[in-house]
């Protein structure tokens, strides 16, 4: 590939990345305007972008489908209705509503993919924060740290540890008794956290109880027909793709996405147009942006050069590897979103294993069904820790991430990169820390 294309294509990059961080122009514009112009300039073909966003297509469908379920029940009031029982049960307290969402997103995590939970979940935390009388941003914030960092407790939980654990044969077993571990720990970073980096809300109380508002639910038939779609969703999402015949995320929530619009128009609690209307289409054409950006640095070869890098820099040194690994990919998860990250790193890593001897080159086909030498899975492990954590760092780090500023942005806040920022690198830095610490403990001494 001609040299000036692959310098295009990153100079396109870093000026979307400094575009969002300085804010001068949305995100999703600086997204498309930098993926039309590798288009333009013949780096690639409109045929290769639609390829490179068709390569992600499993991600795009999960995000929509659970954004039309989640819109779908919007008039029922469900949303409102739990909302307030969360505050009753905090009893109004600062310290318990944080801790609270700590204990409803983690569980939730382990069986879905994050940014699936935060579309369920988000919908929640504006009302909640009105009622408490506080700014529902920064509990946005907490509520994608910590379904990133839980995302660690099982394989399914994030897909960037699914797309690392599929490629060297990680079973759902193997993952919990060897890693869950240091998501457990991950999670428990951000709680200790929390009285410093939330201190106005850890130290909030609301006195009277008595005169919060009460919504009643809207709908009760429909919403229990509407609970049936969503545990058929959930029960799929974990259980589908060990089927017989599989069937993917993307799949089943396209699928519960369409029983529930089916369902709203049949009983006439809202029409198909406005659902569809309120979907967060500024979120999925960042994301197909962005598939299509990363696409422009795989193929003009900018990833693949960063291999031979990595040979120069770590030779054989597996215990110095991981720990560079580590923090070399959770620093860059804190621009580039995980999952094309991880897609991009997976090749790059067993292709650096090759070059110096530490793997044959079997692992390089794509059905490679065997077992990598133990010796290199820690590199894996730093590899799934610094994508997932690194993602804390920045506003455009983790799919989820962008997924809560879209909700914040439909609620009428926009979180900035600078608010996020404010958040994000001191939990970042501290995960990266002890999970290094874990890597080295368990894996390498």
């Amino acid at each position: 590939m001609e040299n000036w294309q692959a310098i295009l294509s990153i100079f396109t990059f870093i000026s979307v990345i400094f575009l969002i961080m300085t804010e001068w122009v949305h995100l999703t514009i600086a997204a498309l305007l930098g993926a039309l112009l590798l288009v333009f300039t013949n780096v690639m073909t409109l045929e290769d972008a639609i390829g490179y966003i068709g390569n992600s297509h499993g991600t795009l469908g999960l995000f929509f489908g659970v954004m039309v379920l989640v819109r779908a029940f919007e008039p029922t009031k469900i949303f409102e209705y739990l909302a307030t029982q969360i505050v009753l049960l905090a009893k109004g307290e600062g310290k318990r509503l944080l801790i609270g969402i700590v204990a409803i997103t983690t569980p939730i995590c382990a069986v879905l993919p994050n940014a699936t939970t935060v579309m369920l979940l988000a919908p929640l935390i504006p009302p909640i924060a009105e009622e408490v009388g506080i700014n529902f941003v920064p509990l946005l914030i907490l509520m994608v740290f910590i379904a990133n960092s839980a995302g660690l407790l099982t394989i399914v939980g994030d897909p960037a540890t699914f797309i690392v654990g599929d490629a060297i044969n990680l079973s759902f077993t193997d993952y919990l008794w060897r890693l869950s571990l240091g998501g457990a720990i991950a999670v428990l970073t951000v709680m200790v956290t929390l009285p410093f980096l939330f201190r106005k809300i850890w130290k909030t109380k609301l006195d009277d109880l008595e005169h919060l508002p009460h919504p009643q639910i809207n709908h009760p038939g429909v919403l229990t027909v509407g609970a049936f779609i969503v545990a058929f969703v959930l029960l799929f999402f974990v259980i589908g793709e060990s089927l017989p015949t599989p069937m993917s995320p993307a799949a089943v929530a396209l699928l519960g996405a369409a029983l529930a619009m089916l369902l709203s128009h049949q009983s006439k609690i809202d029409t198909v147009h406005n659902i569809l209307r309120d979907v967060d289409w500024s979120t999925l054409i960042f994301f197909m942006s962005i598939f299509v950006l990363i696409g422009g640095l795989e193929k003009t070869g900018v990833i693949s050069s960063v291999s031979g890098i990595l040979s120069a820099i770590l030779g054989t040194n597996i215990i110095l590897g991981s720990l560079v690994l580590l923090f070399f990919v959770g620093l860059l998860s804190s621009v580039v979103p995980n999952i094309p990250l991880v897609v991009a790193m997976v090749p790059l890593l067993k292709q650096y294993l090759v070059n110096v001897g530490l793997a044959p080159a079997e692992v390089l086909t794509p059905d490679f069904q065997g077992q990598f030498p133990p010796e290199v899975l820690p590199l894996f492990y730093a590899m799934m820790f610094g994508a997932t954590l690194g993602g804390n760092g920045t506003l455009v780090g983790a799919s989820s991430n962008i997924v809560a500023a879209g909700i914040s942005e439909q609620h009428g806040r926009r979180i900035s990169f600078k608010t996020f920022l404010h958040y994000g690198i001191p939990v970042m830095l501290l995960q990266l820390l002890t999970a290094s610490l874990y890597v080295l403990i368990r894996f390498l001494l």
